[in-house]
Order: C-alpha cells, then structure tokens, then sequence
C-alpha cells in the first residue's frame, strides 16, 4: 500500500486537519480544544500519526507514563484510539498504523503497547479484535468487563491501577468526568447537560484538567466516564436513549 502519514508537531498542528468527522466552515470549540490539548501533549512523546488527506485515518498514542489514564506500567505505550472510517476502511490503514507504533516501540525500546478494551466491545473504544489478532492479549479485567489489552515485548505486564478498580463514588447524581481528549466531548457535555436542565436531572461535570487527576480516577477511562448512583457505568460518550436507559437502572 503506498500512502503519505503525518505526525502532528508543534510547528504543524495549527494547520493539520484533525482527523474528527465533524464537518464545519468555522471554528468548532471541540476541535480548537483538542487542538490545545494535544499541542500541551507533544513535548510529552504524545504521537498523532494521520493520513495526509482530510480523511478519519490515524492512530493516537503516548508514553504510559504521561498517558491520562488510571492505568500504570514501566516503559509502555498507550493507545488512545485508532481509528480508520468511511471509503478508507479495508486498504491497509489500521494495519500500517500499528505496525507504526509497534515498530516506534520497538526502536525507542519500550516494553510494549496496551490499550483499553471490553468483553463486549464500546463504541468508543478501538477494534480490540484487531488488536487480538495483531497480538494483543488481555493482562488485567475489572468487575464490570472492561479490560486491558497488551502486546508484551519484554514479558512484562501494565495494570489497572487500584483506584480504577473502585468503580464506586459517594455522589449518587449522574456523574461525568471528562477530559478534552476527543473533539466529540464540548458537544457532547452541552448536549447532556441541556438535556438534565430540561428534565430536572441533578448532574455532576467534573473536567479533568491534569496527569495526575486521570491516573487517580475511580474507574477506567479514556477520556470520558459515567456514574449513576454512585455506581460506574461506561466510558461511551452519551445520547438522551442511552442516558435514559441508565436513569431507569
């Protein structure tokens, strides 16, 4: 397969399409926010690799260690999404994507690469299948189903840390934590939060803002988690149904 890839830089990030199907003539406050996000991100060894086209084609992946995620592991990567849409699914991408990161991992001689996934897969989450078959296994579970997926180059394994165990918080409202990972969540959070003003849902928005907030939550994370009645829920980003369905639980 020949195709062009670029890795966002903070000398091209301002200029780079980012990749999201939200398709808008101005500004889009979702997408500016990532934008910050990720140029706060770059100097850390975050990677956004993308095709070079205007197209949903790219992997997105960080040291571990500065990954925004209750998960810890000496010298891993962790893989936030990878995502391959539209026309451009079956030609190879999500494979030369991987092979990608395995083979930065390997030069840059890290331990392995791990992701988050499900027993039942989210619609938020990258294709665990694929990563099974490209030698992903699964290393830790929580009570609820969600698991963590590693390919190993050293034998050593990355886990869930304690407090992403929990599952559990003393506010019983419905409850989102939420970070400005993804372009979906701004309008995401002002549709929910419309949504709760015109139904009398009490609700609680906590952004997290920080490394060290994510790598303390009381739940697995990806960029965005839901409680009701103290109870963890899911990390999909919400619709009224869904959202509807959790209110009856």
């Amino acid at each position: 397969m020949s195709a062009k890839y670029v890795n966002l830089t903070a000398e091209n990030i301002a200029n780079e399409h980012l990749c999201c199907i939200i398709r808008t003539r101005t500004l889009h406050p979702g997408i500016e926010n990532k934008r910050k996000w990720l140029m706060e991100r770059i100097n850390e060894g975050h990677v956004f690799r993308k095709l070079d086209e205007k197209a949903t084609v790219f992997i997105e992946y960080a040291p571990l260690e500065t990954a925004w995620v209750p998960i810890v592991g000496n010298n891993y990567y962790y893989v936030y999404c990878l995502w391959v849409l539209g026309n451009y699914k079956g030609q190879g991408h999500s494979r030369a994507l991987m092979e990608y990161c395995l083979a930065d991992a390997k030069e840059k001689g890290k331990s392995g690469i791990c992701m988050l996934g499900s027993k039942k897969q989210k619609a938020w989450l990258s294709d665990q299948s694929f990563a099974k078959r490209f030698g992903f296994e699964v290393v830790d579970t929580t009570s609820n189903g969600y698991e963590l997926l590693a390919l190993s180059l050293d034998g050593t394994m990355p886990k869930f840390a304690p407090s992403a165990q929990k599952e559990e918080i003393e506010n019983k409202d419905l409850t989102i934590y939420y970070d400005m990972q993804c372009p979906y969540i701004h309008q995401n959070i002002e549709s929910i939060q419309q949504f709760c003003e015109k139904n009398d849902i009490p609700i609680s928005l906590i952004q997290v803002n920080t490394l060290e907030q994510a790598k303390e939550l009381p739940c697995v994370f990806n960029n965005y988690a839901v409680f009701y009645n103290g109870h963890f829920e899911t990390v999909n980003l919400l619709d009224a149904n869904y959202l509807k369905r959790i209110l009856k639980k």
